[in-house]
């Protein structure tokens, strides 16, 4: 609309007059046109919105003056301390019990079921309606309390991952029958006020459901069984439970109290393995234990943790893997074993590496790799299928600086693609890498490869750590969805049984998914000689500063000189394999008790961490 110009004012008492080209003030948006009933309408409306939100705010600060119910407020003021003082004024309250005779930690509590059972049992009961059965027998800690008038408090107590409230009224516990109210009254506010958040109570009562719906137990009798000292963390308003990880992973215990998703990730952790365990049971394997400390640290290319045998005065290797002693046994005549147990690397931590980690490890008498690809394909994705009901596993990354948070989907449908190492290294990188793998030559030739891609390896620089470096960063790059990377060069594979028709390699394959490694399987060596000569080669590489080359062990060769059967070996490291089954990215979330540096200790304390 074009401006309307203000008329000239006679009256000298005015203010001083727009000057004649001045505009006058545009209509609301909306408003130019309308009729004046309309314009009343609306003036109407406001006037009547303004009046109601003056009378919500009044009533908001009339609410906010009233008093308490002294239980309510003595609450809200405990919550409001300084975890110190709440701390001592438990410890004091503890031993104010004490003194009086009584004993805060009882030793027993008969309860009838566990939680999920009971609101199993009773869920169906109708809203409102209270069920036949009485004396019902609950525990678990109290989650959440508010007050609810006089003589009525509510708990949300919590227990093997369910909640039930309890409905307390002074009016339904049997020790107060028969009392004068006010004398009722006190005694069930001192009792209530007794129990806080965090502590583990006993409940035996009547179960039933509110009017609104909400399944409850209606006590009879609460009895403490196990004060919580300290405060618990508060929730802040929009989160699901304690986020800050320092204190998640170094207090479990409060992250498994606050967080439920915590505890569903270490259910699923526990159905993987004990479907690992029934799987390879049905396939006629024999569950086995090996040593964890061993004289000679074998079986893999790993940094090991040394401790002292002290009535021996020898030092000991705790385990980098079980696998020598699994193919002993093979030996003697178990040909299908494994072992769900724990290694110990002395190496780095990060997203996906802790230093002790639980693995599967199974050798397979009579069997070779193209029998394990099968093997591995049939057994992950039946437990993909089974754990998260499809074969598609869905990742959701946190956001990282400069880039939005990104879901990945990995599908495990059956048969996973393969990639040959060397190969697969050449077709990447357009090259043809010199033989034989093992010459100076081809030494010199990764070495310039690394340099021109900007690919760094620390010393020494090996042929086998150059090769890892490289196929790190070109081939395993490309394994989203699960993917076999075989056919390994023997200077890589000390322990595997040469390729059948391509020289200088093995019959050998690791498994890699969301980029990480996950499985590593081989026909195994069983020629003594050339398993002698393997160790020598590993001997002069650790010679040469490499501190995760092989030790030569004299005991395992004269096994073989007995005669090991054709074999074909497998592991997977376990902690990964959750990590995806629970959508995590890193390893610490899967772990109970995950290594963490000492309170204090700076990241970069020893530079030669990674």
């Amino acid at each position: 609309l074009s401006p309307r110009v203000a008329p000239r004012s006679t009256r000298a008492t005015l203010s001083p007059l727009p000057m004649p080209d001045e505009p006058e003030a545009a209509a609301p948006a909306g408003e130019a046109g309308l009729s004046k009933n309309e314009q009343k309408r609306r003036a109407k409306q406001e006037a009547q919105a303004k009046a109601k939100a003056e009378k919500a705010a009044a009533k908001a600060a009339a609410d906010a003056a009233k008093p308490k119910p002294a239980a309510a407020a003595q609450e809200e003021e405990e919550e409001e301390q300084d975890p110190t003082k709440y701390f001592e004024n438990r410890l004091t309250f503890v031993n104010g019990v004490k003194e009086k005779g009584a004993n805060p930690y009882p030793h027993k509590f008969q309860t009838s079921m566990q939680l999920p059972d009971y609101v199993a049992k009773y869920e169906s009961i109708g809203s409102g309606e209270m069920s036949a059965d009485g004396g019902v027998g609950l525990a678990g800690r109290i989650a959440t309390k508010r007050a609810g008038g006089k003589g009525l408090v509510f708990f949300d107590v919590v227990g093997d991952g369910a909640k039930v409230q309890v409905f307390a009224s002074a009016d339904k516990f049997s020790d107060y029958a028969g009392l004068e109210k006010d004398e009722k009254a006190a005694r069930f506010s001192a009792l209530m006020s007794t129990l806080k958040r965090g502590d583990i109570v006993g409940v035996r009562g009547t179960p039933g459901k509110t009017k609104r719906g909400e399944l409850s137990l209606f006590p009879t009798d609460m009895l403490l069984l196990t004060p919580c000292l300290h405060m618990l963390p508060k929730v802040p308003p929009g989160s699901s439970g304690l986020a800050d990880k320092e204190t998640r992973y170094r207090q479990r215990y409060l992250d498994l109290i606050m967080n439920p998703t915590t505890r569903s990730t270490f259910i699923t952790r526990t159905r993987a393995i004990n479907f690992l365990r029934r799987f390879l049971d049905m396939h006629g394997f024999l569950e086995v234990e090996t040593p964890m400390m061993n004289a000679i640290p074998g079986g893999a290319t790993a940094r090991p943790f040394i401790t002292k045998h002290n009535d021996l005065n020898l030092d000991m290797y705790m385990r980098i893997a079980p696998e020598l002693y699994l193919k002993m046994l093979v030996v003697g005549g178990l040909d299908r074993v494994y072992e769900i147990g724990r290694l110990f690397r002395n190496e780095g931590m990060d997203l996906t590496h802790n230093p002790e980690f639980t693995t599967c490890e199974f050798y397979w008498a009579y069997a070779d790799y193209e029998d394990l690809i099968k093997f591995t394909e049939e057994l992950l994705s039946q437990m993909v299928l089974n754990i998260c009901g499809g074969y598609k596993v869905k990742l959701h990354l946190e956001a990282k600086l400069g880039e939005p948070a990104k879901e990945l989907e990995i599908d495990f449908t059956p048969p996973f693609r393969r990639i040959p190492m060397i190969s697969g290294l050449e077709e990447k990188l357009g090259v043809k890498i010199p033989l034989p793998l093992e010459s100076d030559e081809t030494n010199a030739f990764l070495k310039g490869l690394c340099a021109e891609h900007g690919v760094e390896c620390k010393p020494p620089l090996t042929t086998y750590r150059l090769l890892d470096k490289l196929v790190g960063e070109f081939l395993e790059s490309q394994c989203l969805h699960p993917t076999f990377i075989t056919d390994h060069p023997k200077i890589m594979s000390p322990l595997a049984k040469d390729h059948r028709s391509k020289p200088g390699l093995t019959e050998r394959f690791e498994l890699f998914a969301n980029y990480h490694e996950m499985c590593n399987a081989y026909t195994e060596l069983n020629d003594p000689v050339e398993q002698r000569a393997r160790f020598a080669a590993q001997a002069k590489d650790k010679a040469a500063g490499d501190d995760e080359a092989m030790f030569v062990d004299d005991g395992f060769i004269t096994a073989l000189e007995y005669g090991l059967p054709p074999t074909a070996g497998w592991g997977m490291g376990i902690d990964r394999l959750c990590m995806l089954l629970t959508d995590n990215e890193s390893i610490k979330e899967v772990l109970l008790f995950p290594a963490m540096r000492p309170v204090g200790m700076a990241a970069d304390f020893n530079p030669d961490c990674q």
